[in-house]
């Protein structure tokens, strides 16, 4: 049996790659550690996005394990434009997973991504693996794992939040198990 521990970063003081944690999320940074830290894990590995690093930093120190960045954790890009409708549009690429924005990247090409570390993690020797990322790419990796996923339960995603997927006998089950 395998563990993934899919984790989504803590507040956030904006958007950038190199935005930082606000107080609160520092303090929550903590308080995930502490969540985390009696689940045996072997493995991390973040977004290379600061205030993913930041999130899962505590834990990394508290059990003396490297943090492994992979730009393949990066939060997917809708858009290369900015648009006032951006949740409408992210909302139908829920329903249409190759819908592909000008410059952007389709709910499919996301998920192989996000997915590929998945499967790397699983044929390693690391038994409890936390992965930290971006509450867009979460839900399409969650999606991929349970078809139930969609735009409402990335709507109701958490900074941070937690979901376990269980992998055992290759059949994955997935639980949010964050809770504050």
């Amino acid at each position: 049996m395998k563990n993934i521990y899919v984790v989504r970063h803590c507040q956030a003081e904006g958007q950038e790659p190199d935005a930082r944690l606000t107080v609160a999320g520092a303090q929550q940074a903590e308080k995930l550690a502490y969540f985390l830290s009696n689940k045996h894990i072997d493995y991390i590995i973040s977004s290379p996005y600061e205030r993913a690093v930041r999130t899962i930093t505590p834990l990394a120190e508290k059990l003396g394990i490297e943090v492994n960045k992979d730009a393949r954790l990066a939060e997917r890009v809708l858009s290369g434009k900015n648009h006032a409708n951006w949740r409408d549009m992210l909302r139908k690429t829920y329903n249409d997973l190759d819908l592909c924005y000008e410059g952007g990247e389709s709910s499919s090409m996301a998920m192989s991504r996000a997915s590929s570390v998945v499967s790397e993690a699983l044929n390693s020797p690391s038994e409890n693996i936390v992965l930290v990322s971006h509450g867009n790419l979460i839900s399409l990796l969650l999606k991929y794992y349970d078809v139930r996923v969609g735009y409402k339960e990335w709507e109701s995603l958490s900074n941070p939040d937690v979901y376990h997927v269980c992998f055992q006998l290759d059949k994955p089950t997935v639980q949010r198990i964050w809770v504050e």
